[in-house]
């Protein structure tokens, strides 16, 4: 389960990135709004799933409430989620 949430977490900073430098730049300066429609809609559904995995990442691994506290603030500051991604992945190779 840990590598799919650092899967989710790369993504998730991903659409990040995609709706700021990609999305929102189509629908302000090309007039596409349905960019950020499609990339916001993504996202969403990333920070969600992200939401979702801690939650269950939490229970499985008993981690902390600060750990958790921390993945979980770390997530709503936008491309910070590449931090939790680069974090899950050492406690990867730890278990090997």
């Amino acid at each position: 389960m840990l590598r799919i949430f650092q899967q989710v977490a790369l993504w998730e900073a991903i659409s990040t990135v995609v709706l700021f430098l990609v999305a929102m730049p189509l629908k302000y300066f090309a007039g596409v709004p349905e960019a950020v429609k499609v990339a916001g809609s993504i996202h969403g559904f990333l920070v969600v799933l992200f939401v979702i995995l801690l939650i269950m990442c939490w229970s499985e691994y008993k981690w902390t409430r600060k750990r958790v506290a921390t993945y979980f603030v770390v997530s709503l500051i936008p491309i910070v989620s590449f931090w939790v991604e680069k974090d899950l992945k050492k406690q990867i190779v730890a278990k090997k």
